[in-house]
Order: structure tokens, then sequence, then C-alpha cells
């Protein structure tokens, strides 16, 4: 028997701007919180469907350099050029880390600076 990833855990400093990030980029919903602790997100389905859930906890220490786990995300309803102008839209900001000029993929953070990369193969919807 194998494990799945159930959950993401994303240290941040405000969890409910995250929430609102992450719930219009993935199109999730608020599962749980504890204030001022912690929010859960995730899909409609809820905890244990086939996507993971993410849990932003807050935390005040400062980021240091670039995060060494970063989310990748497809769009699943447009071509990723429209994909890329939606997540700008949304809060989300193009970085260089160095990635190369004619790479397939585009580098983002997040509103507190995590990077995620949006991939160019669209995928299907759940």
């Amino acid at each position: 028997m194998a494990c799945r990833i159930s959950e993401l855990v994303l240290k941040c400093h405000d969890p409910e701007v995250l929430a609102r990030f992450w719930c219009e980029v993935l199109d999730f919903i608020e599962l749980d919180r504890e204030e001022g602790v912690y929010i859960e997100i995730g899909p409609r389905e809820g905890f244990g469907g086939p996507q993971p859930t993410i849990f932003l906890i807050r935390n005040d220490e400062p980021k240091n350099g670039p995060a060494r786990l970063h989310i990748d995300v497809n769009a699943t309803d447009r071509d990723q050029d429209a994909e890329l102008e939606r997540l700008l839209a949304a809060g989300a900001r193009l970085v260089d880390i160095g990635q190369p000029a004619d790479a397939s993929w585009h580098v983002l953070a997040d509103p507190e600076g995590n990077e995620f990369c949006l991939l160019r193969r669209r995928l299907d919807p759940l």
C-alpha cells in the first residue's frame, strides 16, 4: 500500500489573504478554520478526494529564500495565456528565479511571495 498526498501545509503571515487567493486560483472553498491559527481550503467535496486540501497556518517568521517545495498548476478550461491573465488579476505576480527565457511554464508568486508555476498543458477538470 502506498501513501498519497492529502494535505499541503503553507505557513503564511495572513491566512485570510492566501485563502482567498488560492480559492480563486483553484476553485476551492473554505473547509475549516481556527480563528487566528489556520484556515483549511479544499475542493468542494472536502477532505479525502482526489485533490489535497491546503492548510494555511499563521506564522510570523519571515520567508527566507526560495521555497524548497512549490505548487504547479494547470489550466482546465482555457489556454495558458488566458489563465496567466486570470492569475495576475487574482493577485499573482510574475517572478524570475532563473528560468530559461523560452520556458514552457510561467513562474509566479502568490500575494506573500510563495513561488508556483503555471504549466502549459491543459488538464481535464475533475
